[in-house]
């Protein structure tokens, strides 16, 4: 933008901040809003098979923590997690989520075997075959929605994968935003070999994250191993750490950066992005101009511009 053009938006963008009212007030407003910072999530949040902290203002960390059962996926985990991202969605403390496994020796190992021998009890307990169907498509669709859970949470989610990645917490990983793992990380799309096709996501996200069917066919027709190296070269993850703890590091880096930028602006652009996946380009900018509409004349786009012109950096309120 030439600077004349430049001085006749931000010309523009003062009237619209308040007619008759001095700017700066308006930026101070912010700068209090936002100086109360997030609350702690640990404080807030108490859940059973999930760790929640604050490492920095508007970053959410979410751990796994079935350190005992290597993260395995249990019903009470499944419906957490949910309930934890639906939570973040509406919290305006938070802007960012990073996932990480915590301090299992695996992100996860996947879904709990034990907890799947509960459900077969649960089935042999009724004997008409469509009522057994009815309860095992509640669960599968629970289990769907949990994964969908981070897809939906208009705050971008980061996942720290270290160590084995296997089955629900491939599908689950393929729901996030951004994929960091360390180098030892390996990963596999299990469910062929436990008699079951993978019904919670990853058939339908995995595809379209490494824009490689064949590769992903052959994952989850022969639920073989593939290591991080693999893994990044095909685009499931888009870097790589040496170890646990620079992979964490990491991970609340990129967090802390998302986290200083509007959070209109961020979760706009994650709606739109989620939006158009399933749609036409057509039917993207659609989406975009409605949403940004209304966006553009928010105080976030006076205060980024403002803050652009005095080299400063800008701080936006909670939303």
């Amino acid at each position: 933008m030439n600077k004349l053009a430049f001085s006749a938006v931000f010309s523009t963008l003062k009237t619209m901040a308040r007619p008759g009212a001095p700017v700066a007030p308006h930026i101070a407003r912010n700068l209090c809003a936002a100086a109360n910072a997030s609350t702690d999530a640990s404080t807030k949040y108490n859940f059973k098979t999930l760790k929640l902290s604050t490492p920095s203002p508007f970053v959410v960390h979410v751990e796994f923590n079935r350190p005992d059962r290597m993260n395995a996926f249990n019903r009470q985990l499944w419906t957490e997690i949910k309930d934890c991202f639906d939570q973040l969605h509406n919290d305006p403390d938070c802007r960012v989520v990073v996932l990480s496994g915590g301090s299992s020796k695996h992100f996860t190992a996947g879904i709990d075997l034990f907890d799947m021998m509960k459900l077969g009890q649960e089935m042999g307990a009724i004997e008409e075959v469509g009522r057994r169907g009815r309860l095992l498509e509640g669960t599968i669709k629970l289990y769907q929605d949990c994964i969908s859970s981070l897809e939906h949470c208009y705050k971008p989610v980061i996942v720290a994968v270290h160590s084995a990645c296997i089955g629900a917490g491939l599908n689950l990983i393929t729901a996030a935003d951004v994929r960091y793992c360390t180098r030892d990380a390996w990963f596999s799309l299990k469910e062929v070999d436990i008699g079951l096709a993978a019904d919670v996501g990853a058939l339908q996200r995995f595809p379209r994250v490494v824009g490689n069917q064949s590769w992903v066919r052959e994952l989850a027709f022969t639920a073989r191993k593939f290591a991080s190296d693999e893994a990044h070269s095909h685009g499931l993850v888009s870097r790589l750490f040496d170890n646990r703890e620079e992979l964490l590091q990491g991970a609340i880096m990129l967090a802390e950066e998302i986290a200083s930028k509007s959070p209109i602006a961020v979760q706009g652009t994650k709606k739109n992005i989620v939006y158009s996946a399933d749609h036409t380009v057509q039917e993207g900018l659609d989406h975009i101009r409605a949403i940004n509409m209304l966006n553009l004349q928010s105080e976030d786009f006076l205060n980024a511009i403002m803050a652009s012109q005095s080299k400063e950096t800008p701080v936006f309120a909670k939303l």
